[in-house]
């Protein structure tokens, strides 16, 4: 028992100032990670939109749409 006592207070002396680095580091810079969170809204957005996108590429009316603009670009040229 005093040897798990002895090896759990080294271990806590060890990591305590780690905790406290952290806690002074986010008291230095209160918007640390902020910019990893945005980058995340945004690459949600932009899946959502792609989703979207298929969604709409994928119905008969755009689908005609683009088929007939195709055509067209290709006919005109011959």
């Amino acid at each position: 028992m005093q040897k798990y006592t002895a090896f759990h207070q080294a271990e806590s002396q060890e990591i305590a100032p780690l905790v406290e680095g952290e806690l002074v580091d986010l008291a230095q810079d209160p918007e640390a990670g902020a910019t990893t969170a945005e980058y995340g809204i945004v690459l949600l957005a932009a899946v959502g939109f792609a989703g979207l996108l298929v969604v709409i590429l994928k119905s008969d009316a755009v689908r005609a749409l683009l088929m007939g603009i195709v055509e067209k670009a290709l006919s005109t040229g011959m």
